[in-house]
Protein backbone atom coordinates (compact mmCIF):
# COMPACT_ATOMS: atom_id res chain seq x y z
CA UNK A 1 0.00 0.00 0.00
CA UNK A 2 1.14 3.70 -0.90
CA UNK A 3 1.52 5.97 2.26
CA UNK A 4 -1.52 7.86 2.26
CA UNK A 5 -0.86 12.47 2.35
CA UNK A 6 -3.83 14.19 3.32
CA UNK A 7 -3.86 18.05 3.75
CA UNK A 8 -4.99 18.87 7.40
CA UNK A 9 -6.28 22.24 6.62
CA UNK A 10 -8.52 21.78 3.56
CA UNK A 11 -8.55 17.94 3.24
CA UNK A 12 -6.62 17.64 -0.35
CA UNK A 13 -4.97 14.37 -0.72
CA UNK A 14 -1.46 14.81 -2.00
CA UNK A 15 1.03 13.02 -4.37
CA UNK A 16 4.83 12.71 -4.54
CA UNK A 17 6.24 11.45 -8.15
CA UNK A 18 9.79 11.71 -9.06
CA UNK A 19 11.02 10.70 -12.86
CA UNK A 20 15.03 11.34 -14.22
CA UNK A 21 15.58 14.45 -12.48
CA UNK A 22 11.76 16.21 -12.66
CA UNK A 23 9.84 16.08 -9.15
CA UNK A 24 6.02 16.82 -9.11
CA UNK A 25 4.13 17.03 -6.03
CA UNK A 26 0.28 17.08 -7.02
CA UNK A 27 -3.27 17.64 -5.02
CA UNK A 28 -5.93 16.02 -6.01
CA UNK A 29 -9.49 17.20 -4.62
CA UNK A 30 -13.43 17.04 -5.03
CA UNK A 31 -13.77 19.01 -8.33
CA UNK A 32 -15.28 18.73 -12.51
CA UNK A 33 -12.14 17.32 -14.10
CA UNK A 34 -9.71 20.86 -14.06
CA UNK A 35 -6.11 20.21 -14.42
CA UNK A 36 -3.62 22.65 -13.62
CA UNK A 37 0.15 22.16 -13.97
CA UNK A 38 2.48 25.36 -12.26
CA UNK A 39 -0.81 27.58 -12.41
CA UNK A 40 -1.26 26.73 -16.02
CA UNK A 41 -4.23 24.60 -17.91
CA UNK A 42 -2.69 21.20 -18.69
CA UNK A 43 -2.77 21.92 -22.56
CA UNK A 44 -0.74 24.63 -22.08
CA UNK A 45 1.54 23.39 -19.74
CA UNK A 46 2.27 20.09 -21.92
CA UNK A 47 1.52 20.77 -25.35
CA UNK A 48 1.83 17.88 -26.88
CA UNK A 49 -0.29 15.22 -26.85
CA UNK A 50 1.75 12.36 -25.76
CA UNK A 51 3.19 14.31 -22.48
CA UNK A 52 -0.88 14.73 -22.15
CA UNK A 53 -2.21 11.45 -22.37
CA UNK A 54 0.35 10.49 -19.67
CA UNK A 55 -1.70 12.57 -17.20
CA UNK A 56 -4.83 12.26 -18.19
CA UNK A 57 -4.50 8.21 -18.67
CA UNK A 58 -3.98 7.71 -15.17
CA UNK A 59 -7.07 9.70 -13.65
CA UNK A 60 -9.21 7.71 -17.32
CA UNK A 61 -7.97 4.21 -15.88
CA UNK A 62 -9.54 4.67 -12.40
CA UNK A 63 -12.47 6.40 -13.71
CA UNK A 64 -12.08 9.63 -12.10
CA UNK A 65 -11.60 12.33 -15.01
CA UNK A 66 -14.91 14.48 -14.10
CA UNK A 67 -14.97 14.02 -10.42
CA UNK A 68 -11.85 15.19 -9.18
CA UNK A 69 -9.67 18.18 -9.83
CA UNK A 70 -5.86 18.06 -9.67
CA UNK A 71 -3.43 21.07 -9.00
CA UNK A 72 0.33 19.62 -10.13
CA UNK A 73 3.83 21.78 -8.89
CA UNK A 74 6.93 20.46 -10.86
CA UNK A 75 10.02 21.66 -10.98
CA UNK A 76 12.89 19.86 -12.40
CA UNK A 77 14.14 17.90 -15.81
CA UNK A 78 12.69 18.01 -19.11
CA UNK A 79 8.79 17.42 -20.18
CA UNK A 80 8.90 13.93 -20.84
CA UNK A 81 10.27 13.51 -17.05
CA UNK A 82 7.52 16.20 -15.57
CA UNK A 83 4.27 14.59 -17.34
CA UNK A 84 6.08 11.01 -16.35
CA UNK A 85 6.42 12.27 -12.69
CA UNK A 86 3.12 13.47 -12.33
CA UNK A 87 1.58 11.00 -13.95
CA UNK A 88 3.23 9.01 -10.85
CA UNK A 89 2.00 11.75 -8.35
CA UNK A 90 -0.98 11.62 -9.51
CA UNK A 91 -1.44 7.65 -9.06
CA UNK A 92 -0.43 7.78 -5.56
CA UNK A 93 -2.80 10.69 -4.45
CA UNK A 94 -5.51 9.00 -6.20
CA UNK A 95 -5.14 5.74 -3.96
CA UNK A 96 -6.33 8.11 -1.45
CA UNK A 97 -9.26 9.52 -2.91
CA UNK A 98 -10.13 5.84 -3.03
CA UNK A 99 -8.50 2.99 -1.76
CA UNK A 100 -9.62 0.43 -4.17
CA UNK A 101 -7.84 2.42 -6.81
CA UNK A 102 -4.41 0.98 -5.67
CA UNK A 103 -4.53 -2.36 -7.12
CA UNK A 104 -5.59 -1.68 -10.31
CA UNK A 105 -2.96 1.34 -10.78
CA UNK A 106 -0.27 -1.00 -9.11
CA UNK A 107 -1.10 -3.89 -11.85
CA UNK A 108 -0.71 -1.70 -14.28
CA UNK A 109 2.30 -0.22 -13.47
CA UNK A 110 1.25 3.83 -12.86
CA UNK A 111 2.47 3.40 -8.98
CA UNK A 112 6.01 2.12 -9.95
CA UNK A 113 9.04 4.21 -10.05
CA UNK A 114 10.85 4.95 -13.25
CA UNK A 115 14.33 4.89 -11.64
CA UNK A 116 16.28 5.74 -14.96
CA UNK A 117 18.79 8.44 -13.95
CA UNK A 118 21.45 10.05 -15.30
CA UNK A 119 24.56 8.57 -14.44
CA UNK A 120 27.07 10.86 -12.26
CA UNK A 121 30.48 12.25 -13.83
CA UNK A 122 33.33 10.69 -12.08
CA UNK A 123 36.50 12.23 -11.48
CA UNK A 124 39.06 11.98 -14.19
CA UNK A 125 36.73 10.96 -16.86
CA UNK A 126 35.11 13.52 -19.02
CA UNK A 127 31.87 12.40 -18.85
CA UNK A 128 30.20 9.11 -16.66
CA UNK A 129 32.32 6.36 -18.39
CA UNK A 130 34.34 8.28 -21.77
CA UNK A 131 37.81 9.07 -20.62
CA UNK A 132 40.70 10.87 -22.22
CA UNK A 133 41.58 10.22 -26.02
CA UNK A 134 44.64 8.04 -26.11
CA UNK A 135 47.64 9.82 -28.05
CA UNK A 136 50.11 7.43 -29.30
CA UNK A 137 53.19 10.50 -29.27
Amino acid sequence: MVAVKKDKINGDFLGTGRRKSAVARVRVRPGTGKITVNGKPLEEFFPTAQHQTAVTQTLAHVNETSSVDVVARVTGGGLTGQSGAVRMALARALCGVNEEHFQPLRDDGFLTRDSRMKERKKPGLHGARRGTQFSKR
